[in-house]
């Protein structure tokens, strides 16, 4: 029926939620290790996930291309997961990365302060003090990603279609009331229209992975946008020359001939990324 997407505040239940959520509906989750796994499988280092992964990149990381080459990994590995429907996604930007899905739900779980810092002294045997610190460092990373890699601030409400307070709602009210909302919210159009946006979507993650890592085109922020109907490709970058935009259009038309291919890619004479 859907893609739900699952952003959280620590310690706001969205974990349990969710898996209580995919247990009630029968839908597959999709976890942070999964994500996690997948991006390595397609060919991203393990050893360099922890500069990005939900977190804001260093200085230098920043600048580097294992930047784009991750959100690049990423963004394939949640579309893949999603291409079927029935399933749930929790973190890593879903929410925005899936944005163009007629039959996303996207749903953030929020509690207070005080509420959380007792729930992570429960669970870990924590000290006001760990706990306090526990929560501010992952609000911060959790910011601090979603700024440095789509300029949006992801504790802002119109992002999501529903924000729950679990220092109010328990686990089990909270599934009774998205449950409810499912029914009357995604309809056989939305789930038709959704499976085929994410098949598209998938066509232009798949061939901006194919000029990046196949063909190792020097285009930085390379990106491709897909029309609704699935028929016009516009890539969108930073490339020092025109040859680099014109072998783009070339092998993108080889790869997706049934596409009209545009660039919409900036020519900056001389610039450069910083290479780790």
């Amino acid at each position: 029926m859907a893609v739900i997407t699952i952003s959280r505040q620590v310690a706001a239940l969205g974990d349990e939620i969710a898996k209580s959520l995919a247990e009630k509906l029968g839908y597959k989750f999709v976890d942070r290790k999964q994500i996690e796994s997948k991006i390595v499988e397609l060919g991203f280092p393990l050893s360099k996930l922890p500069k990005y992964d939900e977190r804001k990149p260093g200085f230098f990381a920043s600048l580097a291309k294992d930047r784009d080459e991750y959100l690049n990994y990423l963004q394939l590995a949640e579309l893949d997961a999603a291409k079927d429907g029935n399933c749930i996604l929790i973190g890593r930007a879903s929410f925005i990365i899936l944005d163009t899905i007629q039959n996303l739900v996207p749903i953030r779980f929020v509690a207070n302060d005080s509420v959380r810092l007792e729930r992570l002294k429960k669970e870990f045997n924590w000290t006001d003090k760990q706990a306090q610190g526990r929560i501010n460092e992952s609000d911060t990373n959790r910011k601090g990603f979603h700024k440095s890699f789509f300029n949006i601030d992801n504790e802002q409400s119109h992002h999501y279609l529903l924000t729950l307070n679990t220092a109010l709602l328990d686990v089990t009210q909270s599934v009774q009331i998205i449950e409810s909302l499912l029914k009357t919210y995604i309809t056989p159009e939305k789930e038709s229209a959704g499976k085929q946006r994410i098949q598209n979507l998938l066509k232009a993650q798949t061939l901006v992975n194919k000029l990046v890592f196949e063909h190792k085109l020097n285009i930085n922020f390379l990106h491709a946008d897909i029309n609704l109907d699935g028929t016009v490709i516009t890539l969108q970058g930073v490339a020092d020359s025109h040859v680099a935009v014109e072998k783009a259009i070339q092998i993108s038309a080889k790869i997706c001939p049934s596409c009209e291919i545009k660039s919409a890619v900036s020519i900056v004479q001389e610039f450069k990324m910083y290479h780790q």
